[in-house]
């Protein structure tokens, strides 16, 4: 097993390398000037060439790649563009919002989808069945602001339940932070937990029709322990693939939630970054993302071997 991790561990560098490789060239080769995002548009030629000059862009893109790579060797990240801050600082003032939607996105969509697509599996053709089915067509099918703006009408608005916008720190008030992160959770909920259900359901429709599910009914187990014991187990594997690759849909969601809510996280920074062309910024959060991605997607092929000895081998 631990072979088998090392080498899951270093397969990651590489994946890193072409990442940020392709992150820098993709923001230098893109239309646009981050010296007139700065400087306005009535700036004079002078004024942009200075600025330029300031930045370092009058370098060729390999000095650029070799300094800006050199300098996240060394940990830093640069200086804002446009904030006129660093981006470790910037990042480090709203990765608290991001984490805790996704955090809570994560453990709500897990705690509801698993236990419906196991209801809907085990009651094959039921109305439940088919009741979840067409939830998961239709969550994941409606784009995430249009839920999004659909909850604020509602509890908002119509109900005056919840805020409208903005994010309370836990640390400042629990009952605060719950009210805000409230509907947000909610909006990215209802795409993850309609992916998460399909999947567990058509997992676990594979594994009830397996010779080893008959034993274990023909010996007299509870129904309770043959799906969740040996059924569920069996079926793991699917599950947590589509829930590692369900991320990069949490991180996307992210990015729209923040802005229809107003959370000042790294969702609503990137989209402020892009568009003031600010290169070290939107460089930083992307590989955050992508670096955030492949540790959740590495930890999910770890608890594979826990689940399925065999692929350690």
């Amino acid at each position: 097993m631990l072979t088998f991790i090392v080498r899951r561990f270093l397969a990651v560098i590489p994946v890193f390398a072409i990442i940020t490789i392709l992150v820098f060239l993709m923001l230098r080769l893109t239309p646009g000037d981050p010296a007139v995002a700065i400087a306005g548009d009535d700036a004079t030629a002078s004024n942009l060439a200075e600025i330029r000059q300031r930045l370092g862009l009058t370098d060729s893109i390999l000095v650029q790649f070799l300094r800006w790579f050199g300098n996240l060797l060394h940990g830093d990240l640069g200086e804002s563009f446009f904030f006129k801050r660093t981006v470790a600082s910037l990042i480090a003032q709203r990765i608290e919002p991001t984490l805790a939607l996704a955090a809570c996105t994560i453990l709500l969509s897990v705690l509801v989808a698993v236990p419906l697509g196991v209801l809907a599996a085990s009651r094959q053709g039921s109305l439940l069945d088919r009741a979840v089915m067409g939830f998961s067509v239709l969550g994941f099918s409606v784009p995430v602001f249009v839920i999004g703006y659909l909850m604020i009408y509602v509890f908002a608005i119509e109900l005056g339940w919840l805020p409208v916008q903005g994010y309370t720190r836990i640390g400042e008030s629990f009952w605060g932070f719950l009210q805000r992160i409230a509907m947000p959770t909610l909006s990215l909920t209802v795409a993850y937990v309609a992916l998460i259900a399909r999947t567990t359901r058509s997992s676990m429709l594979e594994i009830l029709h397996e010779d080893f599910i008959r034993t274990a009914r023909a010996k007299g187990l509870p129904n309770r322990t043959v799906l969740l014991r040996h059924a569920l187990r069996n079926a793991a594997i699917p599950i947590l693939t589509v829930i590692g690759g369900g991320v990069a849909l949490l991180i996307s969601g992210a990015v729209v939630t923040e802005s229809v809510y107003a959370i000042p996280g790294l969702g609503r920074l990137t989209i402020e970054a892009v568009l003031s062309r600010d290169f070290p910024t939107v460089q930083a959060v992307i590989l955050l993302f992508s670096g955030f991605y492949v540790v959740v997607n590495l930890l999910i092929d770890i608890t594979y071997t826990l689940l399925d000895p065999r692929i350690r081998y």
